[in-house]
């Protein structure tokens, strides 16, 4: 099945915390774009599900968002290495701090 949408998609590795009421679950990005993110992991909410992101970029960098979760893949835990996708396509709501942080980030990538 071809792609359907034009967002261009930029493979990045970042730690962050996500949850509903707390981010409290650990996982990674595995690649984000200006307006959303892909989470890698097991531990998927529902779609339409929002969530709270706390994002680390480095030490200095640490953004709290929020998300709405558009798509999620489940795949049993020993399978996530080899699953081509599994976690949650999020698209970001709002940023609680660091927006011009994250659009810099983005912008970077997109100039490599």
């Amino acid at each position: 099945m071809a792609e359907k949408r034009d967002i261009i998609r930029l493979r990045k590795r970042l730690a962050l915390r996500f949850g509903v009421d707390e981010p409290v679950r650990m996982a990674f990005t595995e690649d984000i774009s200006p307006e959303g993110l892909f989470i890698k992991t097991t531990n998927i909410c529902p779609p339409g599900t929002k969530i709270k992101i706390v994002l680390t970029l480095s030490s200095d960098h640490i953004l709290h968002l929020e998300g709405l979760v558009m798509w999620a893949k489940k795949v049993p835990p020993q399978m996530i290495h080899i699953a081509k996708k599994c976690g949650m396509g999020i698209r970001i709501t709002r940023f609680v701090n660091g927006a011009d942080v994250y659009q810099k980030m983005c912008n970077e990538l997109m100039s490599r």
